[in-house]
């Protein structure tokens, strides 16, 4: 588990993954540092059919500043946003939440996945493209309205760019995930 102090931020400070590194323990650099799927992580960190995604809330709504910022949207226009737990052996290991610009979406029906993993559409997308990786050692806030009792040890984010579309996506790795014994050898 992270030795840093953890505190809630409704505007974290995101940084090049790479400049967190020293922080970092071998285990979680692993996580947070990777860029394939974490979806595809998860299942492979669990028993069988043991990951499962459950949808907290997806929308129209306003995105956080920051948010629209890394969009390039305005302020205080709409987006898609999604909120997911991205759970293993039944508990939640990750919340992540996803927003994209509105006039983006047209026919790719994003609002259907229910309870599908994002990642598991995204990573078949011919022509992907991620932008680079930021990550923070604060608690987004989005992880702490979605799950409060627990602490976040770290949080990353990047943009998918597929066609004309530009996709946030922000994972916070939950306290529970720290706590299982062979976190290190996934």
């Amino acid at each position: 588990m992270a030795t840093h102090t953890q505190q809630v931020a409704l505007f974290p400070c995101w940084q090049p993954v790479s400049a967190l590194r020293p922080a970092m323990s071998a285990p979680w650099w692993r996580w947070v540092a990777s860029t394939d799927s974490l979806t595809a992580r998860l299942i492979a960190a669990g028993a069988p059919g043991a990951f499962r995604v459950r949808l907290l809330r997806q929308g129209v709504g306003v995105p956080e500043r920051d948010e629209a910022r890394a969009l390039g949207l305005a302020p205080r226009r709409l987006a898609w946003c999604r909120e997911v737990a991205l759970c293993v052996n039944g508990a939640p290991w990750v919340v992540a939440r996803s927003v994209a610009p509105l006039s983006q979406l047209q026919g790719l029906h994003l609002e259907r996945l229910g309870e599908r993993s994002l990642g598991s559409w995204l990573f078949r997308q011919p022509g992907l493209k991620r932008g680079a990786l930021y990550a923070t050692g604060q608690r987004p806030a989005f992880a702490h309205r979605q799950a409060p009792e627990l602490s976040s040890v770290w949080a990353r984010r990047s943009i998918f760019y597929h066609g004309g579309l530009s996709l946030l996506v922000q994972e916070a790795f939950l306290s529970t995930m720290a706590y299982e014994p062979d976190l290190a050898s996934r």
